[in-house]
């Protein structure tokens, strides 16, 4: 497989691509949903709610993470997540800059 050049991109295409590979997930488009229904979550309640393991959860928090969607503090013993509101925004107006920048089709698209 050849090197991806995201070097050659915008900052922000490659923000918004980190975004969009975060959410090509099922599973970690429901644990956002969790989230940001519940305001924050252990990881285990997450675990409780899905049908994963709690191995596969924990690598879907760590993407979600990586991608700044959602932050995680230590609480007690546990991991507590919750989503970054900062990022959150942001991914929010970018995706949304990128749908609406569509034109509409050409007759002979």
């Amino acid at each position: 497989m050849g090197a991806t050049k995201s070097y050659e991109f915008s900052t922000k295409e490659n923000r918004l691509a980190k975004y969009a590979k975060a959410l090509a997930h099922p599973a970690r488009v429901a644990i956002l949903k969790l989230l940001a229904e519940k305001a924050s979550c252990q990881c285990g309640g997450i675990v409780e709610e899905l049908p994963l393991s709690q191995s596969t959860v924990s690598q879907h928090l760590k993407e979600l993470k990586d991608a700044g969607l959602i932050k995680g503090e230590i609480s007690g013993t546990k991991m507590c997540y919750c989503i970054d509101e900062k990022e959150w925004k942001a991914a929010k107006v970018w995706i949304n800059q990128l749908f609406d920048s569509f034109k509409g089709c050409h007759d002979n698209c």
